[in-house]
């Protein structure tokens, strides 16, 4: 079984994209518009990486985060997808484990995501 990747991103065109290449890959997937909803889906369901927008409404990438991690674990890694300059700083503030610089080309992601779920089972 493929590892559960949570899409966390308030634009619903890099959702839906991201979405369809990780499931062309054979990934399992759930998506949130912001933090808030990634919180509840994950008190939920079991997830084995998180990619993370930054900027959303109702609760933004570093506020979900700092809930996140503040929560019991174990905590799945977080790679920060971001159109902000400062991607590295943002993704080290999060304790993300890697980031994409938006805008990214589908075989980046994909290679991340790879990468970052390599023995991981989704729960």
């Amino acid at each position: 079984m493929k590892p559960r990747v949570l899409v966390v991103d308030d634009d619903d065109t890099i959702r839906e994209l991201v979405t369809m290449a990780l499931e062309d890959e054979g990934y399992a997937t759930a998506t949130a518009r912001h933090g808030q909803e990634a919180l509840t889906l994950i008190g939920q369901m079991p997830v084995d990486l998180i990619l993370l927008d930054m900027r959303m409404p109702v609760m933004d990438g570093s506020e979900f985060a700092r809930a996140y991690h503040a929560g019991p674990g174990p905590h799945a890694p977080i790679i920060v997808l971001t159109a902000g300059r400062n991607a590295a700083e943002v993704s080290a503030q999060t304790q993300a484990s890697g980031f994409l610089a938006k805008p990214f080309e589908l075989s980046e992601l994909l290679a991340l995501v790879a990468k970052a779920t390599n023995g991981r089972r989704a729960g």
